[in-house]
């Protein structure tokens, strides 16, 4: 049963704590002769104010008993003593005491409405000016505005805190602007869900064929198959999709569409036979990054003289001769512009990427190394020996004014005369076409990478739309050598590729399976991480071993493996801090991970180097926790990451992951449950990079006729890209 709410009805006696970005706010309200303490997400109050809160009593664990407020309705002051006060308070720019006493003796109790409706007339006091009269009018309508935009959609169950968010988009006009158009939730950048949306359309009384909900409807459709990896949608697949879950009919939608693509809100490109339909970004990415392939490809690097020279120089120096696909490649490397390197585990892409940055540089060219996730590239740079980074690092993020943007871009170039990309499945469509645009005239670009793992997270699949139109100079590593040949990790991995039978190992090789299925695989799970594996291994259960789970869902999917592996790897006792945020416990010592991109989050580095970001995928452990507050703080590799309360919700526990969240990522040892895989889930490429992750030992817990159907199991899930097409005929055409 929901809580009744209670009204308190008082003068903001004291400002305790503000945060202007989140609306959230402490402070004291006087009340029926009582000073009461007074939290949530209301956005701000000033000293003088007279308000009502809407909310409960309750007890906080650090602040004691407190007025909980959901939200804030501000009372006009009754008298002119009570708008002095307010006035004086600070509340609004250029207006303190005595301007405030100039501007009361003026205009009386009509004051507030001449400052919201009429602020030019605010010139005839001295001292304010035009400018001045329109910042003040801003801030007032900004600071009762974030107070209505919390109360109205409060009514449809959207959270404080999601209330501001909406408020800084839209600005002070945000429930005018929603009342219009409800749609406005669910498009870019709020991306509210449509049925949430649509039922506050409903309650508004916009009717089920209206055109604006048919048009959020196509826009929203095709962002959310973005976020599944498509670029595109096949036209007729788009109408009739949208017409059944909006129940209209085909020919309206259609209709619709035709509008929208007469007013570039989407875009249209014949494929073949069929009509297919982007947004536009992302037809602009794909297009931009074929005529930047299409030109790199067409000014091949005039190969030096002396590179067989060169090439045996190395091999002496390394004591072992290439193998000829890897001299194909490193002769290949120093005469394009553009190549792409495959290969699966074991067949020698390290060597072929090392003897490649080591021709070039004694050439003299500066060679840039980077991979799409933080762990990435940190094992780039430990095989290496060169420095590396992270593409958005490489790149320069600038995060002001909200909107991400690069440093480095088609204005300013980087500085370097090759890039070397490594992990290239996960790159999506949007970043690479940031990393081409800031190649400067005449520098080469080596896209290395496996194939037969996952596509990005992000849309596109650029590795395999590149191989698949045979268009750039190519070498695929096949060869497995010797000393790799001896792990079974790197001989099933090929088995997998093969859709061969897997070899089982026992407890001494890298690689075996054990048969259990349902919850006894859940505690199977729980004992290899928590006491079998470490014991006899001597890993780190935190730090070392990671559970990589094909699904969320079930007993062996993350959500409950984690709350399992969280109680017995770290729970709750005297002394060790947590903290508490949309029913997830974090306490210091916790493995977790960032969700979703931050561009302007703080951290540290352990040199002292500050800076913000962290990205989808990083893993760090919570080292320190300031429930007072609301604060923690996570050591992400070399980064110690500062959160607060507003952006706790960007971390989840990750003893367990998703094998889609690992991507990039390599662990001491991997366990792989495959008890109960959602059949949309058992396809060869996911169980692939799930096996291919672990370093020095992979066991798979679960049903052996379940890996058997992920191997057998070619199918894909494949996704609507045009690069292919746009490559084939920029290049090949």
């Amino acid at each position: 049963m929901e809580e009744t709410l209670q009204a308190l009805q008082g003068t903001v006696a004291r400002v305790i704590y503000e945060n202007s970005e989140t609306g959230y706010t402490v402070f004291e309200l006087a009340a029926d002769g009582e000073l009461h303490a007074v939290a949530g997400t209301i956005g701000e109050v000033h000293e003088g104010e007279s308000v009502t809160v809407y909310g409960t009593f309750g007890e906080h664990k650090t602040y004691g008993f407190q007025f909980q407020a959901q939200s804030c309705e501000t009372a006009v002051p009754q008298d002119l003593t009570a708008l002095q006060v307010y006035l004086s308070s600070g509340a609004l720019p250029y207006i303190g005491a005595a301007t405030a006493r100039k501007i009361i003796d003026r205009f009386g109790m009509q004051t507030l409405d001449i400052i919201a409706s009429d602020p030019e007339q605010l010139t005839f006091i001295r001292g304010i000016t035009s400018e001045k009269a329109r910042a003040i009018q801003h801030e007032f309508q900004r600071m009762f505005g974030v107070r209505e935009a919390i109360t109205w959609l409060g009514r449809f169950g959207i959270s404080p805190s999601r209330a501001v968010e909406v408020f800084r988009h839209l600005g002070p006009a945000t429930v005018d602007a929603l009342t219009q158009n409800p749609y406005l939730l669910c498009g870019e950048p709020l991306q509210m869900r449509f049925t949430q949306v649509d039922k506050i359309a409903a309650e508004l009384q916009l009717g089920q064929d209206s055109e604006l909900r048919v048009s959020a409807a196509l826009l929203y459709t095709l962002r959310l198959n973005a976020g599944n990896g498509h670029t595109c949608l096949p036209r007729i697949q788009l109408v009739t999709s949208v017409a059944r879950f909006l129940g209209v009919e085909p020919e309206r939608v259609d209709r619709q569409l035709s509008r929208a693509l007469e007013e570039d809100e989407v875009r249209s490109l014949p494929m073949g036979e069929r009509e297919f339909i982007f947004l536009p970004d992302l037809l602009c990415a794909e297009q931009d990054i074929a005529a930047r392939l299409r030109d790199l490809a067409a000014h091949p690097a005039q190969p030096p003289r002396d590179v067989e020279i060169n090439l045996q120089a190395l091999e002496r120096g390394q004591g072992f001769s290439y193998a000829p696909a890897q001299r194909e490649a490193i002769r290949m490397a120093v005469s394009s512009r553009v190549m792409v390197l495959t290969g699966g585990p074991g067949t020698g892409k390290t060597t072929t990427v090392n003897a490649i940055i080591a021709l070039l540089e004694h050439q003299g060219e500066r060679v840039s190394l980077c991979a799409p996730t933080g762990r990435a590239a940190k094992r780039l740079e430990e095989l290496t020996g060169h420095r590396a980074s992270t593409i958005h690092r490489l790149l320069e993020v600038d995060y002001t004014g909200g909107v991400v943007r690069f440093i480095h871009n088609e204005k300013n170039l980087l500085r370097c005369d090759a890039v070397i990309l490594d992990e290239m499945s996960m790159v999506d469509v949007k970043l690479f076409q940031s990393l081409l645009a800031a190649l400067r005239v005449g520098c080469r670009i080596i896209m290395v990478g496996d194939a037969n793992q996952l596509p990005s997270v992000g849309p596109g699949n650029i590795l395999g739309e590149v191989l698949r139109a045979g268009s750039l100079p190519t070498v695929c590593l096949n060869e497995i050598f010797r000393q790799a040949a001896k792990s079974l990790i790197v001989s099933n991995a090929h088995r997998i590729v093969e859709g061969e039978p897997l070899l089982n190992g026992g407890k001494d090789d890298d690689f075996f399976m054990i048969e259990a299925d349902g919850a006894a695989c859940q505690q199977l799970v729980c004992d290899l991480v928590c006491t079998r594996l470490p014991r006899r291994y001597g890993f780190d259960p935190i730090r070392d071993i990671q559970v990589l789970c094909p699904t969320k869902i079930g007993p062996v999917g993350t959500v409950e493996l984690n709350k399992q592996l969280q109680q017995r790897l770290n729970p709750p006792r005297p002394g060790l801090a947590q903290i508490e945020t949309a029913g997830r416990v974090f306490r210091v010592g916790d493995k977790v991970m960032q969700v979703r991109n931050n561009y302007d989050i703080p951290f540290e580095r352990d040199g002292g180097e500050t800076g913000v970001g962290a990205y989808n995928g990083d893993v760090g452990i919570v080292t320190a926790i300031d429930p007072a507050q609301g604060t923690m703080r996570v050591q992400m590799d070399d980064r110690c990451v500062t959160y607060g309360q507003e952006n706790l919700a960007e971390l989840e526990i990750a003893y367990a992951v998703t094998v889609h969240k690992s991507q990039g990522n390599e662990f001491p040892a991997v366990v792989l449950p495959t008890a109960d895989v959602p059949e949309k889930l058992r396809y060869r490429n996911l169980f692939y990079t799930g096996v291919t992750r672990a370093r020095s030992l992979c066991v798979i817990p679960g049903r052996r006729a379940m890996v058997s159907a992920m191997v057998a199991n070619v199918r894909q899930n494949m996704r609507y890209s045009a690069l292919g097409w746009l490559l084939s005929q920029e290049i090949g055409g």
